[in-house]
């Protein structure tokens, strides 16, 4: 069963890439958080929603050739950050920060 049934079936892609990157940064965020405060089944959410947009987004037919490279490899830079003991100390910090910029480049967008 999907988590985010509506964009599922086809609400997701209504959206621009900008706006799809900007969602999923807010459940990375939301991982990320999650992970720092040992807060095991919020994270366990979170990563599940977050994974969830990743592949929506992927999936999208929209993306394809080097942007559908991108998010695959965004993807799995975030599951790496959780999994990999070997993840270096700023993984985290920069996937937030690679997100943050779509988000702000969205909700500019929407306001003009």
């Amino acid at each position: 069963m999907a988590i985010h049934a509506g964009l599922a079936t086809g609400g997701w892609t209504r959206l621009t890439l900008v706006e799809q990157l900007g969602n999923i940064g807010s459940e990375v965020d939301r991982a990320l958080r999650s992970w720092e405060l040992n807060r095991v089944e919020r994270f366990e959410k979170a990563l599940d929603r977050a994974l969830e947009l990743f592949d929506l987004t992927a999936s999208d037919e929209r993306w394809s050739g080097h942007r559908r490279r991108e998010i695959l490899r965004a993807r799995e830079e975030f599951v790496r950050v959780f999994f990999d003991p070997d993840v270096p100390a700023d993984s985290a910090a920069g996937l937030s920060r690679y997100f943050l910029q779509f988000a702000t480049l969205a909700r500019r967008r929407k306001q003009t």
